[in-house]
């Protein structure tokens, strides 16, 4: 059943997957992401009782449901290299890592900046807040450690553990309303019989989600590629491919394709 998926193994296979993908993930991602930030923030109806201000909604939202999308695939990747030794699933938990990080801080950021007007407070170390804090740090921490070792392979068990480790605080951080009073709202859009939003302003929430997801998938298929080269710079298929890429600026077409150098 998974014998599809055998050949990604191969370094040179998953720099040719993100080279395909990488074009559709940025240019349906920019303009998704277009759509859904002009849609949310101008023409999605104000609220009732917040008006205006829960438009950073449409930013917090899906920054804070990505972080958690983005640690579990980093944890995933982690669990694959550990387990069947495949180096890729290593190069793919670090590349995921910086991103996660960078969204976990937005989600965060919006947090704080919308709730001063809600709650009369920049932070409060409420279950929720904390928890997602701690999210942060774990993608530091997984950063950190890796880049401890000199050995790139132990290096990515030992981030790999850790961060199979953290995915401890993704069901706190989710069932965290619900087990601890906090000023936080329950579900809003993850309900098992209906949102509770109106149509006309979940619609551009659920755009800005998918939008956040197919950039960071874009951000994410860019720095799997620099990682791979990085680590396999001095294999046949790579040098071949950095002499085409030469040759093609200055013009010279006459050197051998990268299955021919090998």
């Amino acid at each position: 059943m998974w014998k599809w998926l055998h050949p990604y193994a191969k370094t040179e296979k998953s720099y040719q997957l993100c080279q395909t993908l990488l074009p559709w993930f940025s240019v349906f991602g920019l303009f998704t992401l277009i759509v859904a930030t002009v849609w949310g923030l101008a023409f999605a109806p104000a609220d009732y009782q917040q008006s205006d201000a829960f438009r950073i909604i449409y930013i917090h939202v899906p920054s804070a449901i990505l972080s958690k999308m983005l640690y579990s695939s980093m944890a995933i990747a982690a669990f694959i290299g550990l387990v069947w030794q495949v180096k890729t699933a290593f190069m793919a938990m670090i590349a995921l890592a910086p991103i996660g990080a960078m969204v976990t801080f937005v989600s965060l950021i919006t947090g704080a900046v919308w709730g001063k007007p809600m709650w009369g407070t920049w932070w409060e170390w409420d279950a929720r807040l904390t928890s997602q804090l701690i999210l942060l740090f774990l993608f530091f921490g997984v950063m950190s450690l890796y880049k401890s070792f000199d050995d790139q392979q132990q290096a990515g068990k030992a981030a790999g553990v850790m961060a199979i480790v953290g995915v401890i605080n993704l069901p706190i951080i989710h069932y965290s309303v619900e087990w601890w009073n906090t000023l936080h709202q329950g579900a809003t859009i993850l309900k098992m019989d209906k949102p509770s939003m109106p149509p006309e302003m979940l619609w551009p929430l659920l755009l800005a989600i998918v939008s956040w997801a197919l950039v960071s998938g874009a951000i994410f298929l860019l720095r799997l590629q620099n990682e791979i080269i990085r680590r396999e710079i001095k294999r046949p298929w790579v040098l071949a491919m950095v002499s085409q890429v030469q040759d093609v600026n200055t013009g010279d077409n006459n050197s051998p394709k990268p299955e021919q150098a090998q």
